[in-house]
C-alpha cells in the first residue's frame, strides 16, 4: 500500500480504489475499463500503475477493502459481549441491513467470482479466502449454541445468506430479509431446541 511522506495512505490511491469500488460493484468488473477508472478518479495512467501494476491488482484491492468492511461489521457484533446466539442474530441483521440499503447490487464476492471462474486466479482466491473466514467465524459461533457439531448449521447459514444476497436485488428486499431472518431464527431454534423466538427475530 502506497503512503505519502507523512505515512498516510496516498490520496490518489484512495481515490482510485474508491472509484473502482463504485464502478466494479454497480456495473461489473469486466465491463469497466482502466480508462474509465482513470478518468473518473482524475488521475493519470502512470499514477494508477504506480499504485496498481494491473487491473487484476485493483480488483483484488477492491475485494480486500470490501472484506475488511465486512470483518469490521462482524467484529462489532463479536465484541458486543452478547451470547453467541444473539451475536449470530446481530450478524444476520447486519446482512439484512445491507440488502435493504439503497444501491444494493448483490454480494460483491459472488458477483466477482462469477466473472473470474478460474480457481487459480488471484481474484477467485481472494473471494474464497473471504468466504473461508466468514464460514469459520459462523462455525465458531454456532459451536457455542447447542451441543451438536456446528459445521452443517454454519454451512446452512452461509447458504441462507448467499440466497438472500442473490434474491435481494431481484425481488422485494423487505420480503427477502424477512425470509432470511426467519430462516436464521429457525436454524438457531433447531440448535437450542427452543420453540420461542428471540427478541430480534421476525415473526411470520
Amino acid at each position: 500500500m502506497a503512503h505519502n511522506a507523512r505515512g498516510q495512505v496516498s490520496e490518489a490511491r484512495s481515490r482510485l480504489l474508491g472509484t473502482a469500488t463504485r464502478l466494479f460493484y454497480t456495473e461489473g468488473i469486466h465491463s469497466v475499463g482502466i480508462d474509465r477508472i482513470v478518468a473518473e478518479a482524475k488521475v493519470t495512467r502512470a499514477t494508477l500503475y504506480r499504485h496498481f501494476p494491473g487491473k487484476e491488482d485493483l480488483v483484488v484491492a477492491y475485494l480486500q477493502a470490501v472484506d475488511q468492511m465486512e470483518r469490521d461489521q462482524v467484529g462489532k457484533a463479536l465484541g458486543s459481549g452478547r451470547p453467541a446466539v444473539d451475536t449470530v442474530r446481530a450478524i444476520a441483521e447486519s446482512i439484512a441491513d445491507g440488502i435493504r440499503s439503497a444501491g444494493f447490487r448483490g454480494c460483491a464476492f459472488l458477483n466477482a467470482v462469477a466473472e473470474y471462474p478460474d480457481p487459480e486466479h488471484p481474484v477467485h482466491k481472494t473471494v474464497l479466502a473471504h468466504r473461508e473466514w466468514f464460514l469459520r467465524t459462523i462455525t465458531d459461533l454456532l459451536a457455542q449454541v447447542g451441543e451438536t457439531p456446528p459445521e452443517l448449521a454454519a454451512r446452512h447459514f452461509v447458504m441462507l445468506r448467499d440466497g438472500a444476497m442473490a434474491e435481494g436485488c431481484l425481488a422485494d428486499p423487505v420480503e427477502v430479509c424477512d425470509t432470511f431472518l426467519q430462516g436464521v431464527d429457525g436454524l438457531l431454534q433447531h440448535r437450542t431446541g427452543s420453540t420461542s423466538r428471540g427478541s430480534g427475530a421476525k415473526t411470520a
